[in-house]
């Protein structure tokens, strides 16, 4: 049997819930949503880049395959578009500082 690891058990030891709730909290953003999550939307966006989905259509119909919990793609998009770009910019600039140069150096990745 092959190993393998999908990316977002990956994600799930890279940015942790607490993390994402600590940025939308520095930047001013309310996440009134109680289904979906920004943190949900940021699986769904992982899942989505990973296995090339066309669109946001697409996302219902692949969601349990990728081990996401399902969800209609107008929520989807529509949560999309409420997010403002500050949070993704902090959470961008937070994984740069989490793993530069020299702690990628002591991380040790399968070449698979």
């Amino acid at each position: 049997m092959k190993k393998s690891n999908t990316i977002l058990p990956i994600l799930q030891t890279v940015l942790t819930p607490e993390e994402v709730e600590t940025i939308v909290k520095t930047v001013g953003y309310v996440d009134t949503a109680r289904k979906f999550t920004l943190y949900q939307l940021l699986h769904y966006w992982v899942a989505a880049a990973s296995e090339e989905w066309p669109g946001y259509r697409f996302a219902p119909d692949h969601a349990a395959s990728s081990g996401l919990s399902p969800v209609h793609y107008s929520c989807f998009s529509g949560k999309a578009a409420d997010v403002p770009f500050a949070v993704f910019k902090e959470l961008f600039q937070l994984l740069v500082r989490k793993y530069n140069l020299e702690t990628r150096r002591k991380l040790v990745f399968p070449k698979e």
